[in-house]
């Protein structure tokens, strides 16, 4: 008797790597860059820049070159990633271009695709070299060792605007802090992932909230308090906030309880209301976010940020055009913490939202990465890193737009900044090889491309 179509087993079936999708979204990322570039010139001057041509190769390459190397060291990563990244930092370097043009004296679009060209070679030597995430896991102590040097390093520098976070020397200056927030990163998940049951289960209950024992959690908050005691020392509230809040929430992901959310609220609130009123930096930014018209009442023109708010309201649902507005009169930070003012003016609320949901789709991706992995240490890696890209749109965002204090951050992959840039790659590079592990069929499941169930002491 032979067997009907019923009886025979399903046809084995492959898990689709994407990266045929992945280098399609490139080619838009790209396409909509030097669409922008050309925009802006056409605006300007009436005419296409004559280095669009030079411009659109060499984003074109660096976009290749990127996709070469998750092509054969990362097949089964998310294909969503990388075009995201290259089309933030393109359109990074069309506003700052167009910015460039109010200031020739002060070009910095050069320097910043300089700094991208670093970020990619550092995305690709990433995904080369690091085959594995949970090699990570193995230099934590070293990590968080690393950090608290970046960290002192900048107090023994001159401040600049106020904030001692620079390291010049010459010409060439960096930000160390944007690194330490990567090795802190994987200091918290590699701590986390350890003890992660004797954070949930162990210590005594106060009200609803299960603490642990001091042994458990003192380590940890220890770092943390000193990480953030070296930044209050140095003025940078910005990154201060950003460690607080990546604290509280991998603290959150690693035991499962809400109350640690709850604390970290309250003592957020605390520790704001004591540093804006002690802190006369701070103060002043806070009393700019009570009433960012004060200096136009008092007959001394508007501030940055009152300018700032003048450039999303002339913005309109879809803006005036790219290289038509006049958010340059927001003053030096034009090109750093307030260049989103610069987007929304010229693209509208139709294109300021379409830029933040590609951050929102740039950090979903990231999440699902992690909540995909059977390890906890990825997992927090994952969660924690796409936390950071979360927490710098928020705090920046909100301080342009007037719903928290202003804050010293720049706008991932957008806003000038050679650290920021090159840091930001870093993250996507790790959150590319997570989200490879992630997908890649487990050993035995290879034929089929079926992912092993998770069992309940893996969880």
């Amino acid at each position: 008797m032979t067997a009907t179509t019923a009886d025979a087993p399903p046809p084995d079936l492959r898990l689709p790597k994407r990266r045929g999708v992945e280098l399609l979204l490139l080619i838009g990322a790209v396409l909509i860059s030097v669409y922008g570039y050309a925009a802006v010139g056409l605006a300007k001057n009436g005419a296409v820049p004559p280095d669009v041509a030079g411009y659109g190769a060499g984003l074109g390459l660096l976009a290749l070159l990127a996709h070469l190397a998750v092509r054969f060291r990362a097949p089964y990563a998310d294909p969503l990633l990388l075009p995201i990244a290259v089309l933030l930092n393109g359109l990074g370097l069309v506003l700052i271009y167009r910015l460039d043009l109010e200031t020739p004296k002060d070009q910095a679009a050069p320097t910043q695709l300089v700094w991208s060209t670093l970020g990619v070679a550092l995305f690709i030597a990433v995904v080369f070299f690091l085959r594995d995430h949970r090699v990570l896991q193995r230099y934590a102590y070293l990590s968080v060792a690393t950090a608290l040097v970046l960290m002192i390093v900048p107090i023994f520098f001159p401040a600049v605007n106020g904030a001692k976070i620079w390291i010049r020397v010459g010409g060439f200056s960096f930000q160390p802090g944007e690194f330490a927030k990567i090795l802190l990163a994987v200091f918290f998940a590699a701590y986390l992932a350890a003890n992660r049951n004797a954070l949930a289960y162990t210590g005594r209950q106060i009200w609803r909230l299960q603490l642990p024992t001091g042994r458990v959690l003192g380590p940890i908050v220890a770092i943390w308090l000193l990480s953030v005691g070296v930044l209050v020392l140095e003025r940078d509230l910005g990154t201060s906030l950003l460690f607080f809040g990546l604290f509280v929430i991998m603290l959150y992901v690693a035991t499962g309880r809400t109350g640690w959310i709850a604390v970290g609220l309250l003592l957020a609130a605390v520790g704001a209301f004591v540093v804006g009123s002690l802190e006369p930096h701070v103060h002043s930014r806070v009393q700019d976010w009570l009433d960012p018209f004060a200096s136009i009442d008092a007959g001394q023109g508007p501030g940055q940020l009152a300018q700032s708010l003048f450039a999303f309201a002339a913005g309109g649902m879809l803006g005036t055009g790219l290289g038509l507005g006049h958010s340059i009169l927001i003053g030096f930070a034009a090109k750093s913490d307030f260049i989103l003012a610069t987007a929304g003016e010229e693209l509208g609320l139709a294109g300021l939202t379409a830029i933040f949901l590609l951050y929102a789709l740039l950090v979903a991706r990231g999440y699902r990465a992690g909540l995909a992995l059977r390890d906890p240490f990825g997992r927090l890696l994952a969660i924690g890193l796409a936390s950071i890209l979360a927490l710098q749109v928020f705090v920046i965002a909100g301080g342009v737009m007037g719903l928290i204090p202003l804050t010293g951050m720049a706008m991932p992959f957008l806003a000038q900044g050679g650290s920021s840039v090159v840091t930001n790659w870093i993250i996507v590079a790790l959150l590319i090889r997570v989200s490879d592990q992630a997908r890649r069929p487990q050993p035995g499941h290879a034929e089929t491309g079926t992912i092993a169930p998770v069992t309940e002491g893996e969880r």
